[in-house]
């Protein structure tokens, strides 16, 4: 059975890519048609390419790896940090910073830092510091906080990394890439496929494509830690794939869900 079906993808809003003007020609494979100059994705391949990202996500899992998802743009924000929470995982929803795995060691001596801050707060060691310095260290801690919370349990570089918009992140997939870490991503028709190992062409643009199909990833994490026939379903991701409004149709297409055949958006190229 598949990890994911058609209709949740359709009612998601997972078929729309982007503009057709704005396209990489290797995503082509990916593609089923065109409606009102938008790209059409197949959702046939989808649903495979979901398969195999779970398979592997699950099968680092079982082998005690972990993952690491990264989405920094304001669609994944929120979506990021709650799967990532739920399946025990490491996130970056923030700005990436330069060298967070290829240096990893300076990353590790800023969340140390972070986390000797938290300690100060709490034992009461501000209080003997002059005010403007105690402004000036929690300024410091927010500002760390804000950056490094989602890896601040992270003591090695991860198994493998989840992406959302590997475009935008592609500072990101060149660490990972450079240091042999096997990257799965939701790849959108803009996006360069031969950079990901695990491609999941999808809209990584709409809030409800990209919250089910990462929180399949999060499940799919649960199942090989806990070695379940069967993950929990994510909150709010079924409830939101059955509402009427789709809220990820791109602003330039004016285009709705109800505006594509279902049975031509699941088609295959030939």
């Amino acid at each position: 059975m598949a990890v994911v079906t058609m209709k949740q993808l359709l009612e998601a809003g997972v078929h729309f890519g982007h503009q057709t003007r704005r396209w990489n020609p290797k995503m082509k494979m990916y593609i089923f048609t065109s409606r009102n100059g938008i790209y059409i994705i197949d959702l046939q391949r989808t649903v495979r390419k979901v398969d195999e990202a779970y398979n592997f996500v699950r099968s680092i899992a079982q082998d005690g790896g972990s993952l690491l998802f990264v989405g920094t743009k304001k669609q994944a924000h929120d979506t990021v940090s709650e799967e990532a929470q739920r399946c025990g995982m490491f996130w970056v929803n923030e700005r990436w910073l330069g060298g967070m795995l290829t240096n990893f060691s300076t990353i590790r001596r800023r969340v140390d830092r972070m986390k000797m801050l938290e300690r100060m707060e709490e034992d009461g060691s501000f209080d003997a510091l002059p005010k403007k310095e105690v402004q000036k260290l929690v300024a410091e801690r927010e500002k760390l906080q804000k950056r490094l919370s989602g890896i601040r349990d992270m003591r090695d570089i991860p198994s493998a990394m989840f992406v959302i918009d590997p475009r935008k992140e592609r500072i990101a997939v060149a660490e990972a890439r450079r240091l042999h870490i096997p990257i799965i991503a939701i790849v959108d028709t803009n996006c360069d496929p031969d950079e990901i190992d695990y491609v999941i062409p999808g809209n990584d643009d709409a809030i409800r494509a990209v919250r089910l199909l990462t929180s399949k990833m999060a499940d799919a994490v649960i199942e090989g830690r806990e070695g379940l026939d069967q993950a929990p379903e994510a909150p709010e991701a079924e409830a939101e794939a059955e509402r009427g409004q789709d809220e990820g149709v791109r602003d330039e297409s004016g285009a709705t869900p109800g505006s594509v055949d279902s049975r031509e958006a699941v088609g295959v190229i030939e």
